[in-house]
């Protein structure tokens, strides 16, 4: 259905009748005028001439005017209502972009790849997944910053995870201030829950707010923290001479990502690869499932441009008209 969402501007409708009737009348003498006593008939045929251009000009210029009208109300196209699936719930991801991320311990079929990369594929499918919550992102490194505030648009938030790099917020990791920021950024939210997925592969060793501490404001706040561990136990490292096996997470820091949880009332998870990460997440969505409400969208069309368009072309028809010479020359 078409719906006006301005529908006082048809009001000014009236506006060219008041400015007819309060305006003064032209002076005859200032009226451009041509009087030739002795060429009457010529006289008669160009007076014919002028009415017969103006009985096209002035319904024109009225069919203008009611266009314009009509696009400053601003008509609409209301689609049909749609059942969206709200679940009251406030998610955010807070995901490590330190340099320790490009540590290359995660397969994705038969080819070996850095963790960060392990993570996008695995978060954008639980992304996805997360019909009727509004999610967010942080990025954190040597800062904490909000890469994407809350929103039901699970597409823009997968494709900016996806357009994180290693680095691009320092080398070094700042797990407390990530949640600090959290804290900050939900606290505003409108969610009846609130949730913090957190994933690093080490230990806090940047920012301003230890990691305990933040788990405290966010406990107090109401803020589960659901922390994840990422990185293999094992690796295989070669040189010149031989190969050796190395831990490549040995600066992860469980003890502190399971207080935090713990704090929090969420919970700790480790993935060791790729398979571990999706159950993770799979596991969270049974955690934390979807869908307990609907709320009714109708989709909004704006349809005022056709006829503001079409009012500037008559506009311009009618300007035209003004200009063309009585006689058909000049």
């Amino acid at each position: 259905m078409i719906h006006f969402a301005w529908p006082w501007a048809f009001l000014l409708l009236i506006l060219p009748w008041l400015v007819y009737k309060l305006s003064p009348p032209a002076l005859a003498a200032e009226e451009a005028a041509l009087w030739v006593p002795s060429l009457s008939p010529f006289g008669e045929i160009q007076h014919q001439q002028r009415r017969s251009k103006g009985r096209w000009q002035l319904p024109l210029a009225l069919l203008c005017w009611l266009l314009l009208v009509g696009a400053t109300a601003r008509p609409q196209w209301l689609g049909e209502p749609v059942e969206l699936p709200v679940s009251g719930r406030d998610l955010v991801l807070a995901v490590d972009l330190s340099g320790s991320m490009e540590t290359e311990d995660f397969r994705l079929g038969s080819e070996t790849v850095d963790r960060l990369t392990a993570l996008k594929l695995v978060a954008g499918e639980f992304i996805q997944r997360r019909v009727g919550d509004r999610l967010g992102l942080i990025l954190f490194g040597d800062q904490a910053y909000v890469q994407t505030p809350l929103t039901f648009d699970r597409r823009t938030v997968q494709q900016l995870l996806n357009e994180s790099a290693l680095r691009l917020a320092g080398d070094r990791t700042s797990i407390g201030d990530a949640i600090g920021l959290a804290v900050k950024r939900l606290k505003d939210g409108q969610g009846t829950q609130q949730i913090l997925i957190l994933l690093t592969d080490g230990a806090n060793t940047a920012g301003q707010l230890t990691p305990l501490k933040a788990a405290e404001l966010a406990a107090r706040e109401g803020l589960k923290i659901y922390t994840i561990g990422i990185g293999a136990d094992e690796m295989e490292v070669r040189n010149f001479f031989f190969s050796e096996k190395i831990n490549p997470s040995a600066d992860l820091d469980e003890a502190t990502l399971t207080a935090i949880a713990e704090q929090t009332g969420g919970r700790y998870f480790r993935a060791r690869n790729t398979e571990e990460l999706a159950e993770i997440y799979a596991e969270l969505d049974k955690l934390e499932p979807t869908e307990s409400a609907h709320e009714i969208y109708r989709p909004v069309s704006e349809l005022y441009p056709w006829p503001l368009g079409l009012s500037l072309l008559l506009g311009t028809l009618v300007l035209l008209l003004a200009q063309l010479p009585v006689g058909g020359r000049r």
